[in-house]
């Protein structure tokens, strides 16, 4: 996977997914409509403001709660190009591994990263640098059959690509 640059958007801890996209949006999975409506809960002004590749970087629990798809494609449908938080709901967490939106546990990073810093992962260090600081932090590796899937953007294509090996 190429590295991956953007901004920072520092959230608290347990940020659950109605935060993330509120039900009353889930009645589509249209990427357009969800990523108008990304974080509107946690950031009214949000889904304006991010620019694609920006970070989330966020704190205990990201993604708690309902087993609701629509939370990651809302964010990488807003054009979010990674997630790193200090632990992760299990349900989001194989949710966004399905749609190939890079997440990682990287908890010295949650502690200090702060809204606005540039940073640069190198998910294949399993690294993330802030540019604005200096600062470099190593975060757990996502297992290699995940990051397989997660490289392939997610399930569908990683599934399209094993059975298109197969028949060769």
């Amino acid at each position: 996977m190429e590295k991956l640059r953007g901004l920072a958007w520092s959230f608290g801890s347990n940020i659950d997914t109605d935060q993330i996209i509120p039900a009353r949006y889930c009645n589509t999975f249209d990427p357009d409509t969800l990523a108008d409506h990304a974080m509107e809960g946690a950031d009214p002004d949000f889904a304006q403001r991010v620019a694609p590749g920006d970070i989330i970087v966020a704190g205990r629990n990201f993604g708690c709660g309902s087993s609701r798809e629509a939370a990651p494609l809302a964010l990488k449908a807003a054009g979010v190009g990674a997630v790193i938080a200090h632990s992760f709901g299990r349900l989001f967490y194989r949710n966004a591994v399905n749609i190939g939106l890079y997440i990682s546990i990287c908890r010295a990073a949650c502690e200090s990263i702060e809204t606005g810093e540039e940073l640069v992962i190198d998910p294949s260090a399993s690294l993330i640098q802030s540019l604005t600081t200096g600062r470099a932090y190593r975060c757990e590796s996502l297992p290699a059959y995940v990051q397989e899937i997660v490289d392939s953007g997610g399930m569908v294509n990683y599934v399209k690509a094993r059975l298109a090996k197969s028949k060769d």
